[in-house]
């Protein structure tokens, strides 16, 4: 087994501008689409999962919020919204399904372009990100495990989305440690955990579930973290 290096935790903090790319109309959504710097698609796509929902909504993707609303396209507002995100593994990929979603449709239609209302287009923003430690540092699996309920959502957000899809990583930051340390095992249970259809508090308890029972603890019960 590998000697256990220390697992950092790490959170950020995002600065939201506007790119100054606006559509109106589908043809302009997939022409921006296929311009828009790669931070503006990671934001469209999944900047709602860090929000905290009372509700969990009907669409997280801000493309297919959009084009279901203002463009009253809700067949494929649905297709757009059902992409699924884990199965990519860059942004370029992202990119290139969103557009052929768009192309697709455009095809198939065969209706008059519909433009949204004035006051109503689609304006693409972009996040920057700035990267900062927590203070909190696990030693080995079981203090991961220990410590991972008191870590914020910024932070578990970070390593679990951010690390894998914007950053171009086959994996998340926690199931890439466990790894490199050793603990395959868990860390592919980890990889398995779909985190799009659970909030971050969810995926927070289904990790350390995964935690408790590989280290054989009796139960899966949330222990205090730090």
């Amino acid at each position: 087994m590998a000697e256990a290096v220390p697992f950092v935790f790490f959170t950020e903090c995002r600065l939201v501008e506007l790119t100054g790319l606006k559509a109106r109309s589908l043809p302009e959504l997939a022409a921006i689409l296929r311009e828009a710097p790669g931070s503006s698609i990671y934001h469209h796509t999944h900047h709602q999962y860090l929000l905290h929902h009372f509700e969990k909504p009907l669409f997280y993707n801000d493309f297919a919020i959009w084009v279901s609303q203002a463009l009253q396209e809700a067949r494929l507002g649905e297709e757009l919204a059902a992409i699924d995100l884990l199965s990519f593994t860059s942004i370029r990929q992202l990119r290139e399904a969103i557009v052929a979603k768009i192309e697709n449709h455009l095809e198939r239609s065969g209706r008059p372009i519909r433009e949204c209302p004035p006051g109503e287009e689609l304006h693409f923003c972009k996040s920057m990100s700035f990267v900062m430690p927590t203070g909190a540092v696990a030693k080995d699996p079981a203090d991961f495990f220990a410590k991972l309920p008191g870590i914020t959502n910024n932070s578990v957000y970070f390593h679990f989305f951010e690390a894998r899809l914007r950053l171009e990583r086959p994996t998340n930051d926690f199931s890439a440690w466990l790894n490199a340390i050793g603990h395959g095992k868990i860390a592919r249970a980890i990889d398995r955990i779909d985190p799009y259809v659970l909030t971050l508090d969810e995926l927070k308890i289904e990790i350390v579930k995964l935690g408790k029972k590989y280290l054989g603890e009796p139960d899966g019960r949330l222990t205090p973290g730090l």
